[in-house]
């Protein structure tokens, strides 16, 4: 075997549409996410971005087009359990957490999300379960509030801890919409270090319209445009570009 034959693309979509009552919401759209990269998706509001999302979590069926994660995973013959469960994980951007219960139990109960609650809460946790709590509650700053009703959280803490339910699943793939909406500015910087923290072991794509924050993250950009890809690159190549200046920066 050879092990230097490069991987292939984490995430494929080609010629992916997706038409509601006449209008396009996804015109053709191709994308390519490889392994370990942090894309960002951007672009005007209409501009396909939740439809982007919907589709690749199975929410949304595509009319036309090709959806893979990974080389074995045909998103579009897929429920939306079992695309979860294939690696891909999606945070809204209003978090949706269990409020009554401590941080720590938010991430167990993330843990066993295909059973039952009450089981779940009397289950003994293995030792590798452990460890990957605590693993998980470092990663998203949240240790020290691990016995902390999730209601008490600050808005921002309550961000984090939604994407530490998704990292104890140890997913491949993470789409985050708008993580950093309505952070403060020292929320905003630590969630940017936490994502490029999390690039390389897990792919992510960002959907943002803060374009400082895609500015202090992103390796590459996909600027969406009335369903089609308008742009893609780096972000300083982006920021230059005459047709992503006319539609959206320069608004």
């Amino acid at each position: 075997m050879n092990l230097d034959t490069p991987r292939g693309p984490v995430l494929y979509l080609s010629g992916v549409t997706v038409s509601f009552d006449g209008f396009r919401a996804l015109d053709s759209l191709s994308l390519l996410v490889e392994p370990g990269e942090l894309r960002c998706v951007i672009g005007p509001n209409g501009a396909g971005k939740t439809t982007l999302m919907d589709v690749i979590t199975g929410r949304t069926r595509p009319d036309v087009g090709d959806v893979q994660y990974g080389e074995a995973n045909d998103l579009t013959r897929m429920s939306e359990p079992e695309i979860v469960h294939a690696g891909i994980g999606r945070k809204f951007q209003k978090p949706t957490i269990f409020r009554a219960h401590t941080v720590f139990e938010n991430l167990e109960l993330a843990l066993k999300m295909d059973k039952r609650v009450l089981p779940t809460l009397r289950a003994r946790r293995t030792s590798a379960q452990e460890a990957r709590i605590d693993e998980v509650l470092g990663l998203i700053g949240l240790r020290g509030k691990a016995r902390t009703l999730a209601d008490l959280l600050s808005h921002g803490e309550k961000q984090w801890l939604e994407i530490g339910m998704l990292l104890v699943q140890e997913p491949g793939l993470l789409l985050l919409d708008e993580p950093v909406a309505g952070m403060s500015d020292e929320e905003t910087a630590r969630t940017g270090e936490l994502l490029r923290s999390l690039a390389g072991k897990h792919s992510l794509v960002v959907v943002e319209h803060d374009m400082h924050f895609v500015d202090s993250i992103a390796s590459k950009v996909t600027v969406l445009h009335e369903g089609r890809v308008l742009a893609e690159g780096p972000m300083d190549v982006i920021r230059n570009e005459p047709r992503v200046i006319d539609v959206y920066l320069g608004r």
